[in-house]
């Protein structure tokens, strides 16, 4: 499943330079997760590191983007190689 972030977000800057597939953007009130980007961090850390930095808890599982680890994985593969 990918990530997103709350309405919450306090643009506070901490996960967008963290996020190694660059899914993580400034968009028109706060940051957002492009959930074609978002592999949750699989095949580069054992958890996301967005959640890790956000200061306020504000990144949770987008119940609109439903994936699971394999489909993760396969996300990561098509876009490293």
């Amino acid at each position: 499943m990918a990530l997103m972030i709350e309405a919450s977000c306090i643009n506070c800057d901490m996960c967008d330079p963290e996020c190694p597939n660059q899914a993580i953007s400034l968009g028109v009130n706060v940051y957002e997760i492009n959930p074609d980007k978002c592999t949750e961090c699989i095949g580069h850390y054992d958890k996301p590191t967005c959640i890790s930095v956000c200061p306020i808890d504000c990144i949770k599982k987008d119940p609109n983007h439903i994936e699971d680890d394999d489909r993760l994985l396969a996300k990561f593969m098509r876009m490293h190689g």
